[in-house]
């Protein structure tokens, strides 16, 4: 239970008039990250194998995925370390580089998988309402430029974290600071009000009104009409469900929950400690659902085109076919 104490603090300074417990989270987030870390990095792999090497034609679509799919890879790949620093109970053995540098890949690229969504709702909304001018608008080389421009806007966003990351050494016991040391909270929290509204409150509103309107433009009769013209209609819901899943479910209540915990943080001791520790405790909760994207936005490769589906095709056939001929050859 949380009480207030001068000598206790929630990320071991006594700076904060706060002590309350964490232990929970030396649980939850060592094992929901392995999870992640496993079924993601595996679909992952097998997604980026598909679209390297199994895709002949790139589309604009395809651009925007094998970019969603390198952030969410390079995002995995940090889990490790967290998960070894949760398990260790907040003891970080890696030094202060690369405590900035794991900080800065988790938000960079969690970032990118946010705007890389959005770009694909984008696309699939001019492809929808506007066929005619998306001849023009959309084509591979807007695509790479589009995308090196997302790739240098999270670059410059970003870089604060590789100073405001800290670690400090707390008798003996090294913490990475999630957040930043006290003395530049309030710095941090502008920042991250910041980033947070141009890189996940807009992308989302462009994600709404999107998809809002492709819901719209699909109920039309006139749409649909045809085999291919409906088998791409229920692509498109498909699509439609998956990403609104992933804002919903993964980013949505990760920043809601950040953003209640930060605005505590800051009134500090006009907040009770109780407040305080629920705060916590829900934006602890919700951070292996930022990290779940990773293990749905797969799903959207498979969606995306004939790719995926025509290298399974081939494989199970390719098999039958050994399977097949292997009594044969032993003759």
């Amino acid at each position: 239970m949380a009480t207030f104490n001068n000598s206790g603090t929630t990320n071991g300074t006594n700076q904060y008039h706060c002590d309350y417990k964490e232990s929970f989270k030396y649980i939850l987030l060592p094992v929901s990250y392995t999870l992640v870390f496993v079924v993601g990095l595996g679909l992952n792999v097998t997604a980026m194998y598909v679209i390297l090497f199994r895709t002949k034609h790139w589309k604009p679509s395809t651009i925007y995925m094998i970019n969603l799919n390198v952030c969410d890879t390079l995002y995995i790949l940090t889990l490790p370390f967290l998960i070894y620093y949760y398990a260790d109970e907040n003891d970080w053995p890696f030094g202060e580089l690369m405590c900035k540098l794991i900080r800065f890949l988790f938000y960079t690229n969690l970032y990118g998988s946010i705007l890389f969504l959005s770009c694909i709702s984008l696309h699939r909304f001019v492809g929808v309402c506007h066929p005619v001018r998306s001849l023009s608008w959309m084509s591979g080389r807007r695509a790479r430029l589009v995308s090196v421009g997302i790739w240098a806007t999270m670059l410059i966003f970003q870089a604060p974290i590789l100073y405001f990351s800290r670690m400090k050494d707390n008798d003996g016991i090294r913490v990475c600071y999630d957040t930043t040391s006290k003395d530049l909270f309030n710095d941090f929290l502008v920042y991250s009000s910041v980033v947070m509204f141009l890189l996940f409150v807009l992308p989302f509103g462009v994600v709404l009104v999107c998809n809002g309107l492709m819901v719209r433009k699909l109920q039309e009769p006139s749409v649909g009409e045809g085999p291919m013209s409906q088998r791409s209609k229920q692509k498109s819901v498909k699509m439609i469900i998956i990403v609104l899943l992933v804002f919903m479910l993964c980013f949505l209540p990760f920043h809601v929950n950040r953003s209640i915990y930060y605005t505590f943080r800051y009134l500090d001791k006009q907040v009770g400690c109780s407040m305080l520790e629920y705060a916590s405790m829900a934006y602890k909760i919700t951070r292996p659902l930022a990290s779940a994207n990773s293990c749905i936005d797969p799903i959207l490769y498979f969606m995306a085109g004939q790719g995926f589906k025509k290298s399974i095709k081939n494989k199970k056939a390719k098999a039958r076919s050994d399977n097949f001929k292997s009594p044969s050859t032993t003759l």
